[in-house]
């Protein structure tokens, strides 16, 4: 095979790296969309105090941020800051009720969040599929007549 030539029948053994480099990996990445705001949504997720806000948010509907803030043992400055990234992820709102400004939880940017990681799910399971189905033939007569004849030896 020369330089620049096709990589011919990636199931027929010889190329199997090359194949599952390009075909498995490399080629399907574009496939896979992730916008800033989902970066951002997941950059949120990613700690455990907002996530236990959320959960309240979800949990107790509407909240105040000192409503928010008693479970914590953090200042109510450091609970503003941990809203403060969750509003710019989308995830809650702040409204205002006279003197008060409660938290609402905004489940449209989390079911984004979700239809993405379903989509990646989806993706990385039909990736196990074929490499399911290309290993099952590679897998000569032989090789399966031999299958555990080094135990009985």
């Amino acid at each position: 095979m020369g330089p620049g030539s096709d990589i011919g029948d990636p199931l027929d053994g010889r190329h199997l790296s090359i194949y599952l480099s390009i075909v498995l990996n490399i080629k399907r990445l574009r496939d896979v969309p992730l916008s800033q705001d989902l970066t951002q949504t997941f950059g949120a997720l990613g700690d455990p105090t907002r996530m236990a806000i959320l959960a309240r948010l979800a949990a107790q509907g509407d909240l105040t941020v000192q409503e928010i803030a008693e479970p914590f043992a953090m200042s109510l400055p450091a609970v503003s800051q941990h809203l403060k990234v969750l509003e710019r992820a989308g995830l809650i709102a702040r409204g205002r009720d006279g003197q008060k400004r409660p938290c609402s939880l905004r489940a449209e940017r989390l079911a984004e969040a979700t239809r993405w990681l379903n989509h990646t799910r989806e993706a990385w399971e039909a990736r196990f599929d074929r490499l399911e189905r290309f290993l099952a033939t590679t897998e000569t007569p032989q090789s399966a007549e031999t299958k555990g004849d080094d135990h009985e030896r």
